[in-house]
């Protein structure tokens, strides 16, 4: 005898608490083997849809994705979302309905971005789809998309077996979603192990980027807003802008390696225009930006490049972009980084007979900071031990497959000299493992080695700290301790993929130098101390040249110094001799322009002896200072003053305020012609919170003469 209808649901209670780990399978329809499409029972109705709810805030708040600041749902891959549909009566077994899911121009079943979800005991689906409870007219079904799902907005309509044929729902807008990367979910080749990290590297909307140099590093806030209105549809139209084919855009190695191409214009109409010049006069300087959020909307709003860039710029909005998606990331400052050597080990400083800089010549350069990101994935095209993080960097340097590109490049790989594994080792080894080689010319032109420096490049490399607004050493995860038995090895195995080096042998020199300074405000006077030490059993006399000039942070030095000394200095056997110099804050204030590091090149020679000696000093900003006040609670009024006093000795031009916190305050900016000195400056600015939590403000003044002062505050909001 046939079996009566009815519902068997496990969750426990009729109001559907939800937790995605507490699902079961079950037969939704008991006693049914299968469903197939079947006409109308005589004298009931055809069975059609009347409503769509996609249970908006309940998915959100398991899917961790209720910061997102859109209408549209926002669930992740290989995890179960529910969705309601209200039908014109109770459904029967004699029903049978589906869910399709499409994405893309032309969705089609064999690129899986057409997806078909059944709801009796058909097989074989892509998507798991399940009937979790039935409410009268009611009915809610549990989807969960594969773990390898395409990511990106997909449409959705509800279709009921009619005859034989099936009826669609209309279009709606309404029910489409987003559907992202999950590193909650262990199959999903972006999981990340715990929840610190996920917290961090994931949720985290604002985050630390360091500057400056290896011995005074400086720091400068990013709001990353990967949460903010329309930045994830901006996310989305970045690759629609650049024909990232849709097939592509579930496998997390392809995304990342194309977004590092995407977010510069370089090649391909992506989304920001780098400028190393002294000239942002047709665009934003890039030391005036606060974050990601108002960049990626300006390009979303206009389909064009936005100006302008650095590499701390790109590695910000490239940060945004992961994070939004669902992959983690986080950015990276590698210390005194080696640029353009095409991934050779050999970055040469080259000085002319008399012992002073060969500027011209010196074609390699040495950035006293570079950003790039990383993101944390598993590489199933590589074995198991390359997995984890992967170091991908959006500055247009070299070209790779005939893009602007770089990475994803395995940071263990990286580490252990392994460069024959994709992408782009080799470039990524030798910025953080050249070897400085100070290089003497003849009068022909012939160039000799003299000195060989295995520890300057890659000196430090920094990330924001899992726990706190402080940094985190990471150099151990790209090296290995500097002459340990491990790098020597790591040195060797990189030879073996073609990376060459310099292998002159060089005794350990009895004359050496050493420079020092303390890094004071800019407009201080600059005090450099130079000791030179002759640990040799004989008198030396010393012709000593000594330089200093303005340096950008790429190692760009500028053609004439601002100050030159040269002098013989006498120094008796195992002696030494301090020199102490002096530059006035009129001598090098005016020549700083976008600036504010100073390089000391100081070089000696003794009729057997060549020596020679670098140093970069960033000098330090003014600060700005900051009050909050108001309730600090969402929807509240709050305020905040900015204020900053010009205590230099010289007129701050073409200043720029500008502030921006994710949950707090869109980009605000505000200008002034002139900050004369000993001059104060001040707004009061007012705005509401709109998220509850702990989050962050920051300020940044920008001055055609001074750039980049920085601040931050936290402040905890009450829902």
């Amino acid at each position: 005898m046939k079996k009566s209808f009815r519902y068997t649901s496990r969750v426990p209670n009729k109001n559907l608490h939800i937790d995605h780990d507490d699902f079961r399978e079950f037969e939704p329809f008991d006693g049914q083997t299968d469903l197939i499409p079947k006409s109308a029972q005589p004298g009931v109705d055809e069975l059609s849809v009347v409503g769509v709810d996609m249970r908006k805030e309940v998915n959100a708040a398991h899917h961790y994705t209720g910061e997102y600041m859109t209408d549209v749902l926002v669930v992740r891959r290989g995890q179960q979302f529910i969705i309601d549909v209200s039908f014109n009566r109770p459904a029967t077994p004699q029903d049978d309905f589906q869910l399709e899911f499409l994405i893309g121009a032309d969705p089609a079943v064999n690129k899986e971005s057409l997806v078909v979800v059944n709801f009796g005991n058909h097989s074989g689906a892509v998507w798991a789809g399940q009937i979790v409870e039935a409410r009268d007219t009611v009915v809610s079904l549990g989807v969960t998309a594969s773990s390898k799902a395409i990511v990106g907005l997909y449409r959705m309509y509800v279709a009921v077996a009619m005859g034989n044929g099936m009826q669609r729902t209309e279009k709606d807008p309404n029910t489409n979603f987003y559907l992202l990367f999950n590193p909650w979910n262990p199959d999903d080749d972006v999981f990340y192990p715990d929840d610190a990290g996920r917290s961090e590297y994931v949720l985290n909307s604002t985050g630390l980027i360091y500057m400056g140099t290896s011995d005074q590093v400086t720091e400068r806030g990013w709001v990353y807003g990967q949460f903010e209105e329309g930045i994830l549809d901006a996310c989305i139209y970045i690759m629609d802008a650049c024909r990232m084919p849709i097939h592509n855009r579930g496998d997390v190695v392809k995304m990342v390696r194309t977004a590092s191409a995407l977010i510069n214009s370089q090649d391909d109409n992506g989304v920001l225009i780098g400028n190393w010049s002294d000239d942002f006069s047709m665009g934003t300087p890039p030391t005036t930006w606060t974050g990601s959020a108002s960049i990626l909307q300006k390009y979303h709003t206009s389909g064009a490049p936005v100006s302008f860039a650095q590499c701390w710029v790109y590695a910000g909005v490239l940060n945004t972009f992961l994070r939004c998606l669902g992959i983690p990331s986080r950015v990276i400052t590698n210390f005194n980084s080696a640029h353009d050597n095409t991934g050779n080990l050999k970055t040469e400083l080259i000085f002319k007979p008399d012992g002073t800089p060969d500027r011209h010549n010196t074609q390699d350069s040495i950035w006293n900071f570079h950003c790039w990101n990383e993101a944390f994935m598993k590489r199933v095209d590589l074995p198991q031990k390359y997995s984890g993080w992967q170091v991908v960097d959006a500055t247009p340097q070299e070209t790779n497959d005939g893009y602007f590109r770089c990475g994803p490049a395995p940071v263990i790989a990286i580490r252990d000299g392994e460069l024959c594994h994709p992408f782009d080792c080799g470039f990524v080894f030798a910025e953080v493992n050249s070897d400085l080689i100070h290089m003497k010319s003849d009068k022909y032109g012939n160039m000799t080695p003299f000195k060989v420096d295995t520890t300057y490049v890659g000196k430090l490399i920094y990330t924001k700290s899992l726990s706190g607004w402080g940094p985190e050493d990471i150099t151990g995860t790209y090296k290995h301790p500097e002459g340990s038995l491990a790098d020597q090895q790591t040195m060797a195995l990189a030879e073996q993929y073609g990376c060459s080096r310099d292998n002159s042998d060089f005794p350990a020199s009895k004359l050496s130098i050493q420079i020092s300074a303390q890094a004071g405000y800019v407009g201080d006077p600059l005090r450099v101390s130079v000791t030179f030490y002759n640990q040799s059993e004989t008198m030396k006399s010393v012709k000593v040249h000594m330089e200093i000039s303005p340096t950008y942070y790429t190692g760009v030095v500028a053609s004439d110094p601002l100050k030159v000394e040269d002098f013989r200095l006498d120094l008796d056997a195992f002696q030494s001799s301090i020199k102490v110099f002096e530059l006035s804050p009129q001598e090098y204030v005016s020549q700083l322009d976008s600036n504010s590091s100073l390089e000391v090149t100081v070089t000696g020679q003794t009729d057997d002896v060549e020596v020679s000696e670098v140093k970069t000093i960033a000098l330090k900003l003014p600060p700005l200072n900051i009050t909050l006040s108001g309730q600090p609670q969402v929807n509240r009024d709050m305020y905040v003053m900015v204020s900053f006093t010009n205590t230099m000795g010289f007129p701050l031009t073409g200043a720029k305020l500008a502030m921006e916190g994710a949950g707090l305050l869109e980009t605000q900016v505000y200008n002034y012609r002139t900050i004369p000195p000993m001059s104060q400056i001040s707004r009061k600015v007012g705005f509401k919170p709109t998220k509850p939590g702990l989050q962050t403000l920051l300020v940044v003044l920008d001055c055609d003469n001074l750039p980049d002062m920085t601040a931050m505050v936290e402040v905890k909001v009450m829902p």
